[in-house]
């Protein structure tokens, strides 16, 4: 597959078979991951795979609630990954005070869309959510208090009429310019 087309293929998955994602297939996606670029060098991200089935369904609980569920498809999928930042060298915070950049949102958002793409090219199903409990989610895995979970993926494998959808994107004269705004 060419990377063009591992790009149009590569959709947020709200539909899962259920059927348990390969340990080798996630940590291939895990390669590609570590190998994206960070500030730094910084790399300031730990991922937590939940594939055991009970804990994951309690993972996926707090990613909607009665009022919100757009993410209740969560529950479909065999596996979470939850990505917590992790504090970056001293000299990476400082030029990111500087800069008045998050440094670490951009880094996990480049190391999280290699993870996918990974995924997508192994006909794995993802989706990321930004939307959950952080609260109830750090107890469940253990992560540290005063650590912070930046993003949610959901993996699996699509249902079989899950279609490949048509972008809407919008047109490349509007996002894009040379030179000047």
């Amino acid at each position: 597959m060419s990377f063009f087309d591992l790009i149009k293929t590569r959709q947020s998955v709200r539909k899962y078979s259920g059927k348990p994602v390969e340990r080798e297939k996630i940590e291939k996606c895990m390669v590609a991951a570590r190998l994206a670029p960070s500030a730094g060098n910084s790399q300031p991200w730990k991922y937590v795979i939940v594939d055991d089935f009970e804990l994951k369904e309690k993972v996926a609980k707090e990613t909607y609630s009665s009022l919100v569920k757009f993410n209740k498809f969560a529950e479909q999928a065999p596996v979470i990954v939850v990505i917590v930042i992790e504090k970056a060298p001293l000299v990476t915070q400082i030029g990111a005070m500087i800069k008045k950049k998050e440094f670490s949102l951009i880094d996990i958002g480049i190391s999280s869309e290699h993870f996918c793409l990974q995924a997508a090219e192994q006909g794995l199903g993802t989706c990321m959510l930004g939307w959950f409990n952080e609260k109830p989610i750090k107890k469940l895995l253990k992560i540290p208090k005063n650590k912070t979970i930046g993003l949610l993926i959901s993996l699996g494998y699509s249902e079989s009429d899950y279609k490949l959808r048509d972008k809407i994107r919008k047109d490349t004269d509007k996002i894009l310019s040379y030179n000047e705004y």
